[in-house]
């Protein structure tokens, strides 16, 4: 922990105070490449979250009545802050989740990234005249933040996720209260250290850990929050929604994914190998955008099996801060027991197991990068998020069978193919039903595209001029007499 050590904040922030739990309990924080704790925080409950909704309230109208010219500055010394320290906190990033070092440290400068873009996006939120249709009359719209934003983050991406909607809420005008994941707190609890660092007023950022429950029963209940921002299961965002419909609040879900993976017969099969290496196993297949399902056409079908399957077994899996690891180890034994309950469905229903299939001789938290072959319909990997280093691999025939398959999910999140066929290319973008479609390429995501989903993918977009909408209301007036 000595690189980052400094950044390292272990307790909540609460109206500009470092402040522990009530009650007093804590919660480790544990590196699962080694099992070790590197700290701990708070376990906190419906009485603290009170408090910080409170803080974020009371310090609105004043930080929603800065000028433009002030938020944008503050917000481009919170850049330059990440900036200045992206390699500690990405270490810090690797040792609480177990991603490897170079995707953490492309996490951490993505998430300086759409600081700065919504630093400049502030300056483009307008309002309009409209011509008027009665004589005497001006009509106009004009723009104002929602008022207190509740973030709820997820743990595989915990920077870059709280980057979203922390850099629009605070370019709004909003005051933000922060619930990171348990799993991974110190990513976002150095957001807060941060954001004082840089002058932010006392209760604009607000951080705080602890019971999921409690803190989001509180979040959803209290009509101060207007807006509620969250990245994480279907599941939990269905209930979310349900929560807080009582106070008819604002909300952004960034949910669960089954995002398909289409090889044509006339692809360029060593990029297509090389893109599924990325869709699939960036951070040990823990991402929501990352690849369920392989879908082969069957010409090519068994010499991609085979490359793909190649470089697959030659992956380095060690812990992300040993150089050239590739794939880290999984969040925690929830997640590895899911894995191998998938991949035992996998194989008693038929598949072929092509490489990998168990625990990685390393122990703890580590998996096998695995492949399946001659994947069905009928196994649980088809239906469910995988959210692991297992790749299913499906053969089809014709166009329309891989779009019928592709589209046979409740989700809608992202989706990629491969070919060189350009008419196809297009059609595809018509036809997929998902948010996010890569033609011949996956690392799609960038502050200046709209990051959303379809179906019960999830609800608005994160990221470019759209990013930035809900987090601001729109009033009309009307001034008549004129």
């Amino acid at each position: 922990m000595s690189n980052f050590a400094s950044l390292v904040r272990q307790s909540n922030l609460i109206n500009g105070q470092w402040v522990g739990a009530d009650n007093g309990q804590t919660i480790d924080v544990t590196d699962p490449a080694t099992g070790e704790t590197i700290a701990t925080v708070p376990n906190s409950g419906q009485a603290e979250t009170q408090r910080a909704i409170d803080a974020a309230h009371d310090a609105f109208p004043a930080y929603a009545g800065l000028t433009l010219g002030e938020r944008v500055a503050l917000m481009r010394k919170l850049h330059d802050a990440i900036q200045d320290n992206l390699e500690d906190m990405a270490q810090m990033l690797t040792a609480e989740q177990g991603k490897p070092l170079a995707e953490s440290r492309a996490e951490v400068g993505s998430s300086a990234a759409y600081v700065l873009w919504f630093a400049e996006e502030a300056r483009r939120t307008n309002g309009a005249i409209i011509p008027s249709p009665i004589a005497g009359r001006k009509l106009m719209t004009t723009r104002h933040p929602v008022g207190v934003v509740a973030a709820i983050t997820p743990w595989n991406f915990p920077s870059s996720m709280l980057a979203r909607k922390l850099g629009p809420a605070l370019a709004a005008g909003c005051t933000v209260v922060v619930k990171p994941a348990s799993a991974t707190p110190l990513s976002g609890l150095v957001w807060g250290h941060l954001a004082e660092q840089v002058g932010f007023p006392k209760g604009v950022v607000n951080v705080l850990t602890g019971s999921a429950r409690a803190i989001g029963g509180e979040i959803t209940s209290n009509p101060k929050v207007r807006k509620i921002t969250f990245t994480g299961s279907t599941e939990i965002g269905k209930q979310l929604l349900a929560e807080a419909s009582s106070t008819v609040k604002r909300m952004s879900m960034e949910l669960g994914g089954n995002a398909p993976f289409i090889v044509f017969d006339d692809a360029d099969l060593d990029k297509a190998v090389d893109g599924a290496i990325i869709a699939k196993f960036r951070n040990a297949g823990q991402t929501c955008i990352c690849t369920n399902r392989l879908f082969v056409q069957a010409g090519i079908y068994d010499r991609f099996v085979r490359a793909f399957a190649e470089r697959v077994s030659a992956m380095k899996v060690a812990p992300g801060a040993e150089d050239g690891s590739e794939q880290g180890p999984l969040v925690d034994d929830a997640a590895l027991s899911k894995i191998e309950e998938l991949v035992e469905d996998a194989l008693s229903k038929g598949g072929d197991l092509v490489t990998g299939g168990g625990r990685h001789d390393r122990g703890g938290l580590f998996y096998q990068p695995t492949v399946i072959g001659n994947a069905t319909s009928a196994m649980r990997v088809t239906t469910e998020e995988i959210f692991g280093p297992v790749a299913p691999v499906y053969r089809f025939e014709s166009e329309e069978d891989a779009i019928k398959a592709a589209n046979d999910t409740d989700y809608g999140l992202a989706s990629y193919a491969y070919t060189q066929d350009l008419a196809r290319a297009f059609r595809l973008q018509d036809k997929l039903e998902y948010g996010l479609i890569g033609i011949n390429e996956v690392l799609i995501v960038a502050p200046e595209i709209p990051f959303g989903g379809l179906k019960e993918s999830g609800l608005g977009k994160e990221g470019s001029w759209q990013g930035i909408d809900d987090y601001l209301e729109t009033k009309y007036t009307c001034i008549g007499g004129l």
